[in-house]
């Protein structure tokens, strides 16, 4: 494949017009159309597990994730006393709350220690409303992490159910969290680089590229946002 060769350019070096090999990139249907699950671990969720990994420390005491709690086990691990699962509609096992989000009656208030926000921003219109709710269901020093997509396919099956509104910058991440959490307890970062963009569009693997081509950071590229967001203790 010429991902490579049509990408990685070195600084100052141009591929002269016409010269371009597209190789098995020229098409017009993507090589997975499952964001590629199929082929491997997605590129966006190499971005997403690392960042809950670097964070896992704030995954304990009662969490609340959404859909399942995969990764409530998988990085909290015995800090967890208590695991949530929120569905907007589905009920069966392992989901303790179904509703909105957005709606101010859906979650508890002050319950949990931290919330498990992985792209799920996406596919709710009032955003603000689900952000003031998801601050109130926070107990004081309680953490939210959560990733939103900057670039990315749209998620039919979303699109189809409950519907798939938006895409993000950290510009559009920072102000919407700031609204809600104050300014200095917000972390909000960018991952990806114009290859990783390219491969994840294309639907490859993250295991298809070299950590280093994963790990190269470009701010224009915002393939996947992260933001850590702590409730203050007053």
């Amino acid at each position: 494949m010429n991902l490579r060769r049509l990408l990685r350019v070195r600084k100052g070096e141009s591929i002269p017009v016409g010269a371009v090999s597209f190789g098995d990139l020229r098409r017009l249907s993507p090589l997975s159309k499952k964001f590629g699950y199929d082929r491997g671990q997605p590129v966006d969720r190499y971005y997403i597990e690392r960042f809950l990994e670097a964070h896992e420390e704030d995954i304990r005491g009662r969490v609340l994730e959404i859909a399942d709690d995969t990764y409530t086990r998988r990085f909290g691990r015995e800090r967890v006393a208590a695991s949530d699962v929120l569905h907007v509609r589905e009920r069966g096992p392992g989901i303790t709350i179904v509703g909105d989000l957005s709606a101010a009656d859906t979650l508890p208030e002050a319950a949990f220690d931290c919330i498990i926000l992985t792209q799920t921003m996406q596919v709710i219109y009032d955003l603000r409303a689900a952000l003031a709710s998801i601050h109130r269901s926070l107990r004081p020093r309680g953490v939210v992490l959560a990733t939103v997509p900057g670039m990315s396919p749209v998620s039919r099956y979303d699109m189809d159910r409950w519907g798939y509104y938006w895409s993000f910058t950290t510009q559009s991440a920072r102000r919407l969290f700031g609204e809600v959490f104050e300014a200095d307890l917000i972390q909000v970062e960018t991952h990806g680089n114009v290859l990783a963009a390219t491969a994840f569009l294309y639907g490859m693997s993250s295991q298809e590229l070299h950590e280093g081509e994963l790990d190269h950071h470009d701010e224009d590229y915002q393939l996947i946002i992260t933001i850590r967001a702590v409730k203050s203790a007053d």
